[in-house]
């Protein structure tokens, strides 16, 4: 038996964690010296409230090896164990994870989904679904590799807000940015770093990017599922599936409230796409 772990940053929704029984590790987010478990002790729709009332950009901190331990020597007495992580390259979960890997005495495999949100959420369903169908652990990460280095991940920033206030962005530009209505596309590299790929002004021209984006980057999506998370943002959401749905005969849509993790970055608006 393979027991599937992950960290709650990957914004799956409840009813597919439940069906395929995966084990969640919450990441922690500060709040004005408040601690909160993600999607444990506030939800995403609490932490926007939060996070609007906050001077302070909210802080995430990843689980401690400790906890990754303590899950997996209870896991591992009935079976394997694989854990997928957030990207290395914006957390430090895949590092703590692989230190509570070192500290068990299991069988366990630690995986860098080198995404963020449902990209980390959509390999993780891939995975459980290949335990169901009863792969091995080397199938299985054989798959995820393959997988992972198909997979795009696109970041839409309606507002500069947050990432000024996380010092990636100047106050002027932010001030900028906001006087010009400019809204910014990023996107995942193969390091999982996520990078900037371009500022567009306006809303309506932006939204037509990102679906162009998404169409040159996968013209066909009929057997490929995409994964979407918002923050407060219904509406574009409606918008991208339509239009994936038109132009790219896209039929399977996982759509879910943006967690805290991702969401402290993202800011009012945000959305992840996946596929």
């Amino acid at each position: 038996m393979i027991h599937i772990v992950a960290d709650s940053s990957c914004d799956l929704p409840q009813d597919i964690i439940k069906k395929y029984d995966i084990k969640i590790v919450p990441l922690v987010v500060n709040i004005d010296g408040e601690l909160y478990r993600e999607r444990v002790d506030i939800t995403p729709k609490e932490f926007y409230h939060k996070m609007a009332g906050s001077k302070a950009l909210p802080k995430t901190s990843q689980p401690s090896p400790a906890i990754f331990m303590e899950v997996f020597n209870q896991l591992s007495k009935t079976g394997q164990v694989l854990c997928l992580t957030i990207s290395s390259g914006l957390s430090g979960t895949y590092q703590s994870a692989g230190l509570g890997k070192d500290l068990s005495d299991g069988d366990i495999v630690v995986f860098d989904s080198l995404a963020g949100s449902l990209g980390h959420g959509l390999q993780i369903i891939r995975a459980a679904e290949m335990v169901e169908a009863g792969s091995s652990m080397e199938e299985i990460i054989t798959e995820l590799s393959e997988y992972r280095s198909r997979m795009s991940t696109l970041v839409l920033l309606h507002t500069l807000e947050n990432i000024v206030k996380g010092g990636r962005l100047s106050k002027f530009e932010g001030s900028l940015g906001k006087l010009l209505d400019f809204r910014i596309l990023l996107h995942n590299d193969e390091k999982g770093n996520v990078v900037l790929q371009q500022k567009v002004r306006g809303k309506k021209t932006f939204m037509k990017k990102v679906v162009g984006e998404i169409i040159e980057r996968a013209p066909d999506l009929s057997d490929t599922p995409v994964g979407i998370t918002h923050f407060n943002n219904p509406e574009d959401t409606e918008y991208i599936i339509n239009q994936l749905k038109e132009k790219c005969q896209a039929q399977h849509f996982i759509v879910n409230d943006m967690g805290s993790t991702m969401a402290t970055y993202a800011g009012e608006g945000g959305m992840i796409i996946a596929f």
